[in-house]
């Protein structure tokens, strides 16, 4: 066990009704990048709260640094020198960058509780140098890029002296050039030692820092290798335990009329005279780098934002659109970029969140809800989408990420959209669900849907559109036919006609 930090053997875990993991094990070593692949519900996330000593197992052993030892709760993770970098952000934003890194454990003066602020910022001062951050101790969260964030989580994590440190998803709000500097400080980290367990769903992202995979499936160890030995094909198969010889499932297009037309749209200084129409039976993809204005496009089309100019025309007649229920009523559904804030009530049941938007349609003329009539509609939407659940009672925040979005695609069509708007439709979601939402647009499409599908993933677009708008600066800089399209001319019409490339598209 010579330089292995961490030893996961036989780990055991049930809840009520689920055998969640069932002899799994992992070994990470001294100065590592262990990916720890899986779909949604694999059990990744519950073998590392075991790690961390947020649940304890049920069987099986931990050595640590050669060691057996029983991490009971956080703290006696924390101690040994383990961390983790949640996908969510566990920040106050109201606090200091240097508050926030030592937060509980904060340096005081003689005078009893009294904060001592000169060393705090010192100590901080010395952990931001050391990753090569040029931010002030002083700031505060609130303050700061998503990218800096996640950079003061790090410090955070190595402010306690960290051997290992558990990364869930920490690229998934990232721009390129962020990207660029997270993967310099995981170098740095290897370089010093620290062993690194790496969760995510970007498999393209892997090569770059990763040394060996562990793939998990169902709750079950499925197998390691070393990345430099593998191809991504081969551990997509082990992942979902099926061969997926296509990423994008083919279909045949049969475009109908127009069924939306945006004319001469503006809103001041982020929406600049947008023009295009979307047919029925369409996938209209829209492209563009971060401030672009596509998600403000959406959310203006949907009356979520205002506008200050500009006609929406839906099935060839004008329409006045100035809130979401204008729009719900008008027959198009939206599908958010962040389904935890805005699409789904997470604390409420599959059919409390299919029923949503459809309330009062399941509604008598004393505002009673007509519960025969929402468990049918429910059930016939958690058949025909493939949900994965227990039960349509359900809480959606136990459900995988994949199965989240298509209760709101049920919310939708439970409402008889015909236009639906999915912004970044598989940001946070394996590549087994994906391939299913991706069937599922055709499916809806093929059914006489239009779809609207901002992404921020090129293979995405270019897979899955049949016709590509691209936007740069709040205007639409390119219209591609997909026959036509490719990565660098979108990249060419997304910098405003610059032939640079390299940036990643995001929001």
């Amino acid at each position: 066990m010579d330089g292995v930090l961490v030893s996961m053997q036989g780990i055991e875990k049930y809840f009520p009704g689920v055998h969640a993991l069932k002899n799994v094990s992992l070994e990470l070593r001294k100065g590592e990048v262990l990916a720890l692949l899986g779909e949604n519900g694999a059990g990744k996330s519950t073998l590392m709260k075991i790690l961390t000593g947020v649940y304890n197992k049920d069987e099986g052993q931990i050595f640590f640094e050669g060691k057996e030892v029983q991490i009971d709760n956080p703290k006696a993770a924390q101690e040994l020198g383990i961390s983790i970098i949640h996908q969510e952000f566990n920040l106050l934003p109201h606090l200091t960058v240097a508050q926030n890194i030592f937060i509980g454990r904060e340096p005081r003066t003689k005078i009893r509780g009294v904060l001592n602020e000169k060393e705090l910022n010192r100590k901080a001062q010395i952990i931001l140098d050391d990753l090569n951050l040029s931010m002030s101790p002083k700031t505060r969260v609130a303050e700061l890029s998503v990218a800096e964030q996640q950079m003061v989580e790090i410090a955070k994590a190595l402010s306690v002296q960290c051997k290992v440190l558990i990364m869930d998803e920490p690229t998934a709000a990232l721009t390129e050039s962020e990207v660029e500097e997270l993967f310099r400080v995981i170098k740095d980290l290897k370089s010093k030692g620290v062993g690194i367990v790496y969760i995510s769903h970007r498999l393209e992202e892997l090569e770059y820092i990763v040394d060996r995979v562990t793939v998990m499936r169902d709750g079950a160890y499925i197998g390691t290798v070393n990345y430099k030995d593998t191809t991504l094909d081969e551990l997509i198969s082990m992942m979902v335990g099926r061969d997926i010889t296509e990423k994008f499932p083919k279909r045949n297009v049969n475009v109908g009329e127009t069924i939306l037309e945006v004319k001469g749209l503006s809103r001041k200084d982020v929406l600049k005279d947008i023009n295009f129409k979307l047919r029925r039976g369409e996938i209209l993809g829209i492209a563009g780098l971060m401030g672009a204005g596509r998600t403000e496009l959406a959310r203006a089309i949907f009356g979520a934002d205002p506008i200050d100019t500009g006609e929406i025309l839906l099935e060839g007649k004008p329409i006045k659109i100035t809130s979401p229920v204008q729009a719900i009523n008008a027959g198009i559904g939206y599908l958010s970029e962040d389904r935890k804030k805005d699409g789904v009530a997470l604390d409420l049941d599959v059919e409390s969140n299919v029923i949503l938007a459809s309330v009062m349609d399941y509604s008598n003329k004393m505002g009673i809800v007509k519960r025969k009539d929402c468990i049918e509609e429910t059930n016939k939407q958690v058949k025909n989408l493939k949900v994965k659940t227990p039960t349509i009672s359900q809480k959606v925040k136990f459900l995988s990420g994949g199965n989240q979005q298509k209760v709101i695609i049920g919310k939708w069509l439970c409402k008889d959209s015909k236009i639906l708007i999915f912004d970044e439709p598989t940001r946070g979601i394996d590549v087994g669900a994906k391939f299913e939402i991706y069937q599922l647009m055709n499916k809806l499409v093929a059914e006489g849907s239009a779809i609207i599908m901002i992404s921020s993933e090129l293979p995405e677009i270019l897979g899955m559109s049949d016709r590509i708008l691209v936007m740069h600066e709040g205007e639409i800089t390119g219209e591609l036919d997909i026959k036509e399209a490719s990565q660098e001319k979108i990249m060419y019409h997304a910098t405003g006609g610059k032939k640079q490339g390299g940036e990643k598209v995001a929001n």
